[in-house]
């Protein structure tokens, strides 16, 4: 199989497959999460705090009061990383494209320079998040196979699309063919590893401050 070849089962049946998969897995995992149902409360309400629960989905997205100074590579890294790599799916013009030639929905793109040194803070972000994971002996312990697929599958779509642009290490079909690959393996993998927090965070969030705020409880 040529590269051309390679790269037009990657655009083409490969892609297809991984997002049925993705969509499949996602509707399952949800289906799963909201079927649990949730307890009748009982109780009457502590006090009536409209809108908690979408509060509660910004506050738990700031550093807790001190954790920032506390263990600053865990919560700049996280940040780092998460918005160099949604600025590069979301705002780089070849991915608007792609986006837009599957579902007609487009938007302006961001300087293809400011992209490309996000991609870079966030790979360097993700390899010094797991330096410090497994330097850190609680982390460390805590850590399993989960964890460091979850790490390498985020990771290949961002170096292989790196390397495909600048035209490095191997030629650009095949570069091209090997990002796109490693997308769908993301794809494929993300309802069922720790990836699917992408869906299940917020949602996790809402749920957890609205019923805090029944008990009383800040949030």
């Amino acid at each position: 199989m040529s590269h051309l070849d390679l790269l037009t089962f990657a655009r083409g049946s490969a892609l297809n497959w991984a997002l049925m998969l993705c969509v499949a897995g996602v509707v399952l995992r949800l289906f799963e999460i909201f079927g649990l149902g949730r307890k009748a409360d009982l109780a009457k309400p502590r006090a009536a705090r409209p809108g908690s629960g979408w509060r509660t989905m910004v506050t738990r997205s700031l550093p807790p009061e001190g954790m920032l100074k506390h263990d600053p590579v865990t919560y700049i890294g996280g940040y780092v990383f998460h918005l160099g790599l949604l600025v590069t799916i979301f705002f780089f013009a070849p991915h608007i494209e792609f986006i837009r030639s599957m579902t007609g929905l487009s938007w302006p793109g961001l300087p293809a320079a400011l992209v490309d040194a996000l991609a870079v803070a966030a790979m360097a972000a993700l390899g010094t998040l797991l330096a410090h994971r497994l330097n850190n002996l609680v982390k460390r312990m805590l850590s399993g196979i989960g964890d460091y697929l979850a790490w390498t599958v985020t990771l290949l779509p961002l170096l292989t699309g790196y390397l495909a642009y600048h035209h490095l290490l191997l030629e650009y079909t095949l570069m091209l063919a090997l990002h796109l690959f490693s997308i769908e393996l993301l794809l494929v993998l993300l309802p069922f590893t720790k990836l699917f927090h992408t869906f299940s965070l917020f949602i996790s969030r809402w749920y957890n401050g609205d019923l805090f705020a029944r008990k009383g409880v800040a949030s």
